[in-house]
């Protein structure tokens, strides 16, 4: 049977998503879990690998076993045996065809920027930080200029293994709730860096040291040292995926709160 999983971890500690040899990483610490549950060896398909350093508070994985397990087993059990900066949200039976990376129609990615003169400390890690002062409107009348379908190049990391650099960027919304300002970004996909890549150049821009059309002539370039640093991933939140309503999987809806 297939299993799919909301998971949600804090990315400060580990060496990213994917299994490694010798380092700490979300999947490393999901499947030793999950093999608790089982008792048998579970290799599990994600939605999206994050970097390290991302956070995630919607991230979707599956996988298949023939171990039989009501979804309570599948959630509550695998976190019992899951560090602190790991969580399994919920469990769902899926049919054969769900895939967690393939069936998705859109990502939802998040980015936390603490804008004040001193620099985070209970919070280091968890937001980025930026001491000059952002004009949020100037960010956003930057970004409306970059959504729909294009060649995202230029925001794309150089060493991005993705075949296609189209992407149909359906939101990149900026916001300012006291000294944080909030950056929300839905796609049908994402390609490495691409949203780090969009946030250096949108902060530059907010700064005051670029033109708001600054954006749109980096996209335009489709040339990736056109465009500004790539912004830390401490501030990084994959928030949901999106899949089509007849696989059931829960997506996590806006709230007030920054996270």
């Amino acid at each position: 049977m297939r299993i799919a999983l909301g998971v949600e971890y804090d990315g400060s500690h580990f060496c990213g998503w994917q299994l490694q040899d010798g380092v700490r990483t979300v999947q490393g610490e999901l499947e030793a879990a999950l093999q608790k549950i089982a008792n048998t060896s579970i290799r599990i398909i994600t939605a999206g690998r994050t970097d390290t350093g991302v956070h995630a508070s919607g991230q979707v994985i599956h996988f298949d076993t023939e171990t039989i397990r009501p979804e309570k087993a599948w959630s509550q059990g695998t976190t019992r045996y899951l560090p602190d900066d790991v969580a399994v949200l919920w469990a769902r039976h899926v049919s054969d065809e769900f895939h967690a990376r393939f069936a998705a129609v859109e990502r939802r990615y998040r980015y936390i920027i603490l804008n004040r003169k001193v620099r985070p400390t209970y919070l280091n890690n968890r937001v980025s930080w930026d001491y000059r002062l952002l004009d949020v409107e100037r960010m956003q009348a930057a970004a409306q200029t970059l959504l729909g379908r294009h060649d995202f190049n230029a925001y794309r990391a150089v060493a991005c293994q993705a075949k296609s650099p189209e992407r149909d960027l359906r939101e990149l919304s900026i916001r300012r709730q006291g000294d944080f300002v909030i950056i929300d970004a839905r796609a049908d996909g994402f390609l490495h860096h691409m949203v780090r890549n969009l946030v250096g150049v949108l902060s530059s821009i907010g700064a005051g040291e670029q033109d708001t059309d600054w954006a749109r002539e980096v996209l335009e370039s489709r040339d990736r040292t056109c465009g500004g640093v790539t912004a830390t991933p401490h501030g990084l939140y994959l928030k949901s995926i999106v899949y089509p309503e007849r696989y059931g999987i829960p997506v996590i809806e806006e709230s007030s709160v920054l996270f």
